[in-house]
């Protein structure tokens, strides 16, 4: 009886010493708690992210040290300070790996060009260079790209008008982009775009398999890979879409060996890799082709959706966009999109600020990770010491009033456009969306030239117009998804 008294009166005190902690420190946005550390405050937040570590990094200058719960090497550094970003990124780039807790979260990705560091990493990097410059590459992928947006893309939408009905335009692109990336890469197209709107099973499986990428960023990796070995929860499910994801790459691997005789009429990124780089590695034409299919289609496809919902909720945006198309067709009488080429396209200045706007406030990529090797000191004046892992958020890079102004969360398209009419170049530590330093995205200008002949192709034809009361809210990914989609009415321009 006694014992049992001592131990409710020491239960009593530590729920007292608790309920005290949490009364002086209510205020804190990112409390830090005995035992568990900051966990429970970002576990609390997770619904909204992004907008809490912006909120919290602004509190804290641009950089905090978040504290995980006792030994579980989950402690870290976020930034968003644009002179941290450069410091990581170039300055003391080789000072900054991907390192083992990134490269077992994307496992997935093998070792390909995202998760590799070193030699292996320049390796992936030079060969695809190589293959971006070339002018038939290059030709490859905007006739793919025409191609898939007036053969599809536009009866899709032609449809939903003419039916009157509502569509997803997320889902849209994330077929269609899903569609060209598997075109370029295998030259092979899965039709995940059409009027039907079928299920494919590889597309789904990249679908799935980002959501648990996300939630391995928040647990303690014993957890999430106790769950990996019991295969139970998503770690289950990850599993069964790693095992779809590999079986039909390495499918199309093989057929392109079969099938090698026409290979040396083919553009495709595999047969360029098997025929000019004497690739014969299944693993690391397995790897390459994951990466860059997860590359290729979420990202651009997420950026569209933001671009779109941002046009669409601001119509001199959208007036001025089809007046610069209009100036910038061969000529006045002629209707159809594809007449602005490659060198129209190219003259499509506030445009280009447009989705640049949209990219700095939507990045896709939303956050970064590194892992220092050694210990440094940041500009910042934070210390790190080795196998510290930074977090540097590209939503709040963007949102840094310092660099982009009081008015860094509004939609404007005229800051990225010179007096002389020519496009603002920002460096990539503060316009981050395609990363900086020696890793800066590759696959830049084909992004942009993707998005904007989608967005030149459906705005010249269509307005798009956002469903009354639809819900817009980012998704807890790694990739800056929306929560519900983006739902839309879309009308036929001139009719």
């Amino acid at each position: 009886m006694a014992g049992l008294g001592f131990v409710e009166f020491l239960v009593a005190v530590i729920v007292f010493i608790l309920i005290r902690y949490w009364r002086l420190n209510r205020y804190t946005p990112m409390l830090n708690w005995p035992v568990v550390g900051m966990l429970p405050s970002l576990l609390l937040n997770v619904s909204t992210i992004h907008e809490y570590l912006n909120s919290v990094l602004k509190l804290h200058g641009g950089t905090f040290m978040f504290q995980g719960p006792w030994l579980t090497n989950m402690d870290m550094v976020f930034t968003c300070d644009p002179m941290n970003v450069r410091h990581i990124t170039s300055t003391k780039f080789d000072n900054y790996g991907k390192g083992s807790h990134f490269r077992d979260i994307f496992e997935v990705l093998g070792d390909g060009i995202f998760r590799s560091d070193s030699h292996v990493w320049k390796y992936n990097r030079t060969t695809l260079h190589s293959i971006y410059k070339q002018t038939s590459f290059q030709l490859f992928l905007h006739r793919t790209i025409e191609r898939k947006v007036d053969n599809c893309l536009l009866p899709f939408l032609d449809h939903a008008w003419t039916e009157g009905v509502h569509v997803d335009l997320q889902d849209a692109f994330q077929r269609l982009t899903f569609d060209n990336i598997c075109s370029l890469v295998f030259g092979y197209d899965p039709n995940c775009l059409s009027i039907e709107l079928p299920e494919v099973a590889c597309e789904k499986a990249f679908s799935q398999a980002e959501d648990t990428l996300f939630y391995r960023h928040v647990k303690p990796s014993f957890l999430w890979k106790l769950q990996e070995w019991l295969q139970i929860g998503n770690e289950k499910k990850f599993k069964e879409n790693q095992k779809i994801l590999n079986h039909w790459v390495y499918a199309e691997i093989k057929s392109k060996r079969r099938n090698s005789t026409n290979i040396e009429s083919q553009f495709d990124l595999l047969s360029v890799l098997i025929r000019e780089e004497g690739q014969n590695d299944d693993q690391f034409l397995r790897d390459t082709a994951i990466n860059l299919l997860a590359a290729g289609r979420d990202t651009i496809s997420a950026g569209l959706t933001w671009f779109f919902w941002l046009v669409a909720t601001h119509p001199l945006v959208e007036a001025k966009i089809v007046e610069e198309i209009r100036e910038n067709l061969p000529s006045r009488d002629v209707v159809n999109w594809k007449d602005l080429g490659v060198e129209g396209l190219n003259k499509l200045v506030y445009l280009h600020g447009a989705i640049s706007e949209a990219l700095r406030l939507y990045p896709p990529v939303p956050n970064e990770h590194k892992c220092a090797l050694n210990s440094d000191v940041l500009p910042s004046g934070h210390k790190i010491k080795p196998n510290t892992i930074i977090v540097y958020s590209l939503y709040s890079v963007g949102r840094v009033e310092e660099t982009w102004g009081e008015d860094c969360l509004e939609f404007k398209p005229e800051r990225w456009i010179s007096k002389r009419g020519g496009i603002v170049h920002v460096p990539s530590y503060k316009f981050i969306a395609f990363n900086a330093g020696p890793r800066s995205c590759l696959g830049k200008d084909m992004s942009f030239t993707e998005m904007k002949m989608v967005a030149a192709a459906m705005i010249w034809n269509y307005h798009i117009h956002v469903v009354d009361g639809h819900p817009i809210s980012p998704s807890i990914s790694v990739i800056l998804h929306m929560k519900h989609g983006l739902k839309v009415r879309v009308t036929k321009r001139g009719v």
